[in-house]
C-alpha cells in the first residue's frame, strides 16, 4: 500500500467515545453502534463550530496488554467552542508524523480491507493516535483518508 509521511498539527474534534479492542466479538456493534448514534440521533448537526464538514474515526489510548483494547471516537473537528450536546466529549488528535493512506470504495469493505492490510506491514507505529477523515458521504464511492502515527 502507498503512503506518505505528513506532519500533522494538533486538532480538536468534538463526539461520542466507547472502548473495544479487535477479538471483541461486539467490537463491531460498537463501533457501528457510535455512528448511528453520532448520524441517527442528530449529534453531528448539534456539535458547534465544525472547521469542515468530514466525520474522523479516532483510535486513541491504546492499551500496553495482551487484550489490546482502544478508545474509538465518532467525531468531527471543532474549534472548541461552543457547548456540547449531553454526552460527547472533546479529544485531541497530537500533533506528530502520520503515514497518511487514501483508500477509496465501498465505505465498509475499503476500511476493513485497508486495516487488514496495515496489519501485515511493517510500519513503525505509535500507537498513540490513529484516525481515519472521511471526505465524502458515498458510501458506494467513498474517499477515506488514514492517519496512522508513526515513530
Amino acid at each position: 500500500m502507498e503512503y506518505e509521511i505528513l506532519y500533522m498539527e494538533e486538532k480538536k474534534a468534538a463526539g461520542l467515545a466507547a472502548r473495544t479492542n479487535n477479538t471483541s466479538p461486539d467490537m463491531g456493534a460498537v463501533i457501528g453502534g457510535l455512528w448511528q448514534r453520532f448520524y441517527g440521533e442528530g449529534i453531528y448537526e448539534m456539535i458547534p463550530g465544525k472547521v469542515n464538514d468530514k466525520a474522523l474515526g479516532i483510535y486513541s489510548e491504546y492499551s500496553e496488554d495482551e487484550k489490546g483494547d482502544y478508545t474509538i471516537t465518532v467525531a468531527c473537528e471543532t474549534d472548541g467552542n461552543g457547548e456540547l450536546p449531553e454526552g460527547t466529549l472533546v479529544t485531541v488528535i497530537p500533533a506528530g508524523k502520520y503515514a497518511r493512506f487514501i483508500v477509496k470504495g465501498d465505505l465498509h469493505e475499503a476500511v476493513a480491507q485497508f486495516w487488514q492490510q496495515l496489519w501485515d506491514m511493517d510500519l513503525p507505529r505509535t500507537y498513540v493516535c490513529d484516525y481515519e477523515e472521511y471526505q465524502n458521504s458515498d458510501m458506494e464511492q467513498a474517499e477515506i483518508h488514514m492517519y496512522i502515527g508513526v515513530k
